[in-house]
């Protein structure tokens, strides 16, 4: 999400934590510096709703859950950020219970102002943590996910309508279409418009 930076001269990670606890608003941190979070539109929250609810039918009574939205994760050097949804195990080393240390699987929702960093500057900090095996983006505006796997060396794949994304983080195969319920978009729209005729 869009941020607005709050600048210091040098906040340290304790001082951060320590205000998170009680800000209404989030912030991310960055090397000293934080960023507060902007508000998300409704397909934004029904994709993260999605994702979580397919993610934890399945892990359900496995090690794994899905976590969304008011999670830590520290990533490279002095850095945290809030993913849309990530999934945590039951050894993740961290010993605060507000940051995530070791994810297997991190999901960002795209929009237009948060698709250059989720792309680039966060997808670079995401792909550097060793446990992670998967990093997923998913696209608001139209119907596009795209997966980049550790044992694929972060080569991109890409899922549309009539798909299953492969999750192997997780072991999962998810309908695209069950990720994108009672979202609204153009691809979307037409894409039941074409369900219907087809059943018809």
């Amino acid at each position: 999400m869009a941020a607005v930076a709050e600048k210091f001269d040098y906040l340290s990670v304790a001082d951060y934590l320590a205000g998170e606890e009680i800000s209404e608003i989030k912030h991310e941190y960055v090397e000293g510096q934080v960023y507060a979070m902007a508000g998300a539109k409704i397909n934004h929250n029904k994709i993260v709703r999605n994702m979580s609810s397919l993610l934890w039918n399945h892990l359900r009574h496995q090690p794994c859950e899905p976590l969304s939205g008011d999670m830590l994760v520290k990533t490279l050097g002095k850095r945290f950020r809030y993913p849309d949804v990530v999934v945590v195990c039951d050894d993740d080393p961290s010993k605060d219970e507000r940051v995530i240390e070791s994810p297997i699987l991190i999901i960002e929702v795209l929009s237009k102002s948060t698709r250059k960093k989720d792309k680039g500057e966060k997808r670079l900090e995401y792909l550097a943590i060793p446990s992670l095996l998967e990093y997923v983006l998913i696209e608001q505006d139209f119907a596009e996910i795209e997966v980049q796997r550790r044992s694929a060396s972060w080569q991109s794949s890409y899922y549309f309508l009539g798909d299953e994304v492969v999750l192997e983080s997780v072991n999962a195969s998810l309908p695209v279409e069950a990720i994108y319920e009672r979202v609204k978009n153009d691809d979307v729209l037409a894409w039941l418009e074409q369900q219907q005729a087809e059943g018809a």
